[in-house]
């Protein structure tokens, strides 16, 4: 299963494992792995502030629905170059040690242009991105010995408050590693920020001692292998699923394909069919130019929140029409506390750097970065 941080774990588990206290029906609805995983570290940023002295320090994730976000990663932004190129942002590249350097920005928030959006032509993209993926996409066989691997650059704005005073910042940009068993019972994450040098284990029963069940917004590859593949089934089941979660049916329909896209490895029938499936939900438009997480420009595929302002892209390769990342832009209004992320600022960012099928835990193949 995708990384649950939030998964209760028996004591006197594996050496790098957290034990967490929070329930999944705590959570707000929808994406539950990626922000779940950034929930946890900023809980745990937070005990470090209050060990450290009397000062009250919160963390106010920008995108409230986004919290929900979390199969996977929300993922802040970073070199855009178009906000390098209009001056919005400059970063400096720290050589990290996760890859070929971190990338850090020097002001608060991350900014970018607000590409267009056209709803035309939307319909007839997506069945050009489908039929690629399916000739092209997908995770191939996985073994029940093998894992897939899941490299990603990912950061996020978040509004900062310490004491009275409340600030806009922006994570730095980082590599993300994430192994998981094709049966989600074994798996494994290092993240800087979320864990240690060593990352974490992400293998474990509940606090009742089974296995979790597999769903939708936290699918393992047998799942995902199982899903149907015809488009209306397949959105059926989505929109039947995620009832009552997020901001509205449609824009956690969205959401939740994204989800699936960016932090799983679904098979290539399957990733043809989630995009077929988003062509039919109202709203979705295209938008002329976005920025991976890895600097990388594409088209984009892209629903905007109204009540948030915030607009989900996909991003895909201009040429090939592969997936490259997603991002969450403010493109309406103002959001966060104190109104402070102001349009143009990029919420969340991710790039999906390699997803293969690896024979050992903890393999980093050589591209990964």
């Amino acid at each position: 299963m995708n990384a649950d941080l939030f998964r209760r774990r028996p004591a006197g588990r594996a050496e790098n494992s957290l034990p967490l206290p929070f329930a999944e029906r705590e959570l707000p609805a929808g994406r539950h792995q990626f922000h779940k995983e950034r929930l946890m570290a900023q809980i745990h940023e937070d005990l470090r502030a209050a060990d450290a002295g009397p000062a009250t320090v919160r963390r106010t994730r920008a995108r409230n629905s986004f919290l929900r976000s979390a199969i996977l990663v929300p993922a802040g932004a970073f070199a855009l170059a178009g906000a390098l190129a209009a001056g919005f942002l400059t970063y400096v590249d720290r050589g990290g040690a996760d890859g070929t350097g971190s990338t850090t920005a020097t002001r608060p928030a991350m900014t970018t242009r607000i590409g267009t959006a056209d709803a035309q032509g939307t319909p007839q993209l997506l069945d050009r991105i489908s039929l690629a993926a399916a000739t092209t996409g997908g995770a191939p066989k996985v073994r029940a010995d093998q894992f897939i691997y899941i490299g990603s650059k990912t950061a996020t704005t978040y509004v900062k408050t310490v004491g009275d005073k409340s600030t806009l910042v922006s994570e730095e940009l980082h590599m993300r590693h994430q192994w998981n068993s094709p049966d989600g019972l074994d798996g494994w994450l290092i993240e800087p920020g979320n864990t240690g040098p060593a990352g974490v284990t992400l293998a474990g029963k509940d606090e009742k001692g089974e296995s979790p069940t597999p769903y939708l917004n936290a699918p393992t590859y047998n799942y995902l292998s199982g899903l149907p593949t015809d488009p209306d089934v397949l959105l059926n089941k989505i929109y039947e699923e995620t009832r009552g979660m997020g901001t509205g049916p449609d824009q956690e329909a969205f959401t939740t394909i994204g989800d699936l896209l960016r932090a799983s490895y679904p098979p290539a029938e399957l990733t043809a069919a989630l995009y077929k499936a988003a062509a039919k939900i109202p709203g979705v438009v295209t938008v002329d130019d976005a920025v991976d997480a890895a600097g990388r420009h594409g088209i984009a595929v892209a629903r905007l929140e109204e009540k948030t302002g915030q607009r989900e892209e996909w991003i895909f390769d201009r040429q090939t029409l592969a997936f490259l990342g997603e991002r969450v832009v403010q493109v309406q209004g103002e959001a966060g506390e104190e109104g402070l992320i102001k349009p143009g600022t990029v919420v969340s960012t991710s790039a999906v750097v390699n997803r293969t099928v690896v024979d050992r835990m903890k393999e980093i193949p050589g591209s990964a970065g």
